[in-house]
């Protein structure tokens, strides 16, 4: 299995970007895929995660009501929509996949899931 982020880049404060995460080897019945991001001397956290059928999404209060996750199945590949984004937003980007979790309980907690991606790097300037 490999997740693969892109989609990261350097963007001022009230943009947007898109982050994609292509996920090769996945048996997208039974895993639920989320965002975590670690911004410089801060700990993992969850932004978002969504279910293996797309149905269920959770986001973070950091970001809710400015990002939206979504997934094409068909395509195994999970996005994030990034919007109003503030100099807080800064930090790796990773793409997880975790195998029958909800997705409240993979993003409120930065366990060790089973597959992590490289991570990609958003950086948002005041």
């Amino acid at each position: 299995v490999q997740l693969q982020a892109s989609g990261g880049g350097l963007v001022q404060a009230g943009g947007s970007l898109r982050l994609s995460c292509a996920a090769s080897g996945l048996p997208t019945d039974d895993y639920t895929i989320g965002w975590f991001r670690q911004a410089p001397g801060k700990g993992r956290e969850g932004v978002s995660c969504i279910s293996s059928r797309g149905g269920t999404k959770y986001y973070s209060d950091a970001v809710n009501g400015r990002f939206t996750i979504s997934r094409d199945v068909a395509k195994n590949t999970v996005s994030l929509d990034m919007n109003s984004l503030k100099p807080e937003d800064t930090a790796v980007y990773y793409c997880v996949a975790e195998r029958l979790i909800a997705v409240a309980t993979m993003c409120s907690d930065a366990y060790d899931y089973e597959f992590w991606g490289p991570g990609t790097l958003v950086t948002v300037s005041s």
